[in-house]
């Protein structure tokens, strides 16, 4: 079988393969309990307290607490575990990161006026998101393949055995035959022996190496790296020190890589040979390269009221983050085959777009987020708070880089949605016009958010006792509710991912219990905290398909754990 590298950018199709998915904006999207050891101590819990340089980026409003200026930073030691356990087979990894947390300064102004007595102005640098980690394990028992998955995507979409052996230049979103590109998943599964067509070429049935008589088992790899730092500008005041209020603008900046593995060790495979299909061993293994970069700006508004000095309540909204968005992907595989004599993994290999590396670039909004808050002073020693957070993972949204943006609500304009006509429900319910439809080329993709996502709470509770007038112990916890429904994530739909990047994860909740020291001497501070994160995901090796469910895709539960521990250095004046 004579085979050729389809030249060109990294190729799509709607639903099944995107340039971009669901999952692409939810990773982008991701927040993390960052700041200072004392904002961190104490769970976060400071939207109605303020007086500290990452809780202005919570609740904005904290700016107006200060009465003098301050600078400070904040290091991290960040010692992360990942265990992933399948069918009673246990794996860790374990990496060690040193990241820069926190840093910034605000500067207080006296304006000798009771009824606006201070304005303050602020720039901090705050670590958002953390994308470090690294998860590995072991299929022990597979009962399907990602190769009859490819095979299946061929099929669905009605790829000819002409569309993988073509050797013509396509645009990643415009073929030039005026036809539909195949998409980089089937070329790379037919340059790779994966899929195999039968019957006509022009109308193949595509099979993969999986039969009835076929057996095996799977690995898989997953490092990921980068994170988001923002950067900002912060202003606000205080009204007869009764009403605190700030104004906050945030620059953002992105940075995601991943390197994905996943690979299958089978027995009694269905492998093309010289001679034609023939059950023979196989072993493979397909590794995705995948980079993003973007800058982002938004905007938060906020306000602290203290009715009396005993009680403070907090009130703040943060914009979504509007980012431009540039990528870069590569996928390559390496198998052998003893029966078809293709028996060295080191020679044999495919790799997409002949070896270059594909780009995209596009828009992407984050959701926003509403917070409300309370905080107690007991006494002139204790202090306990409270924030509780609301965040709309269903509003993301992909946008194109030419500013037209698709903000109708997917619910409402396309109940029940099938995989039948694009255009019609089930009952003959329309859905959407051609014309609709074919003007927004990220269709799909936001109606995938829709479906896989949901709102989000999160809870944060601190306290901190004075237990000297220099000597401070704080404690907290935090509560992440899981941001996805669960009809994705019990197998009942299929999960459009990226490309051939066929692996994805699924978030349930995340808990934080966090513990710090706080010491004060004249105008210097120094202060520790702890905090451990734990959260449980699963990872999918590709999309279980709900036609049949009684053929379960690899999956592994992961728990992912973070041992922080912080030190803040900082003076006032």
């Amino acid at each position: 079988m004579k085979k050729f590298y389809l030249a060109g950018a990294f190729l799509t199709l709607p639903f099944l393969l995107n340039a971009q998915s669901a999952i692409d904006g939810y990773r982008f999207s991701q927040s993390d309990l960052k700041g200072t050891a004392r904002f961190m101590s104490m769970g976060g819990a400071f939207g109605a307290l303020g007086g500290d340089l990452s809780a202005i980026t919570y609740n904005p409003a904290g700016i107006g607490v200060y009465r003098r200026g301050e600078v400070g930073l904040t290091m991290n030691l960040d010692l992360q575990s990942a265990t992933s356990e399948t069918q009673g087979n246990k794996n860790t990894q374990n990496q060690t990161k040193f990241p820069f947390n926190n840093a910034g300064g605000v500067v207080s102004f006296n304006l000798y006026n009771k009824v606006m007595p201070n304005l303050n102005l602020g720039f901090t640098y705050n670590r958002a998101a953390s994308f470090n980690a690294h998860y590995s394990g072991v299929v022990p028992k597979l009962y399907n393949s990602l190769t009859n998955y490819i095979a299946g995507v061929s099929n669905t979409e009605g790829i000819t055995v002409a569309d993988v052996e073509s050797s013509d230049s396509f645009d990643a979103y415009n073929p030039n035959d005026g036809g539909i590109a195949a998409p980089w998943l089937s070329i790379l599964g037919y340059d790779s022996y994966f899929i195999t067509p039968t019957g006509d070429d022009d109308q193949p049935n595509w099979i993969g190496q999986w039969n009835s008589a076929t057996s095996g088992s799977g690995v898989f790899d997953v490092v990921t790296s980068g994170g988001v730092n923002e950067y900002n500008i912060a202003i606000g005041g205080n009204f007869a020190n009764k009403l605190f209020w700030g104004l906050d603008f945030g620059i953002t900046d992105l940075n995601y890589n991943m390197t994905s593995v996943w690979g299958e060790k089978l027995d009694n495979a269905a492998v093309e040979n010289p001679s034609g299909l023939s059950n023979s061993s196989a072993e493979w293994k397909m590794t995705n390269y995948y980079s993003a970069s973007g800058t982002g700006y938004n905007v938060k508004l906020g306000l602290i009221y203290r009715p009396i000095q005993e009680l403070r309540v907090g009130l703040s909204f943060a914009s979504p983050t509007w980012y431009s968005i540039n990528e870069s992907y590569l996928a390559q595989t390496y198998f052998k085959y003893p029966g078809a004599d293709i028996t060295d993994m080191q020679q044999n290999n495919a790799v997409t777009n002949g070896g270059y590396w594909g780009t995209n670039s596009y828009n992407f909004r984050t959701p926003w987020k509403l917070t409300v808050s309370a905080a107690g002073v007991i006494g002139r020693n204790l202090i306990v708070s409270a924030d509780f957070e609301w965040q709309k993972y269903n509003k993301m949204r992909f946008y194109d880089g030419g500013g037209s943006f698709y903000d109708y609500d997917y619910d409402d304009y396309y109940p029940d949605w099938g995989w039948g006509d694009p255009f019609y429900a089930p009952g003959g319910m329309k859905k959407a016009s051609p014309a609709r439809y074919s003007t927004d080329p990220w269709y799909a993709t936001n109606r995938d958010i829709e479906d896989y996502y949901k709102s989000t709470t999160t809870l944060r509770v601190g306290a901190e006792y004075r237990i000297t007038p220099r000597f401070s112990v704080r404690a907290g916890y935090a509560h992440v509710s899981s941001p996805v429904k669960s009809e994705a994530k019990d197998g009942s739909m299929l999960i459009a991912t990226s490309g051939t990047m066929t692996n994805y994860r699924f978030d349930n909740d995340t808990n934080y219990i966090t513990c710090g020291l706080g010491y004060n001497f004249n105008n210097f501070y120094i202060d520790a905290a702890f905090v451990h994160k734990r959260m449980s995901s699963e990872y999918h090796a590709y999309t279980p398909d709900p036609a049949n469910p009684q053929i379960p895709s690899p999956t592994s539960k992961l728990t992912l754990c973070n041992n922080q521990i912080l030190l803040s250095a900082g003076f006032r004046f």
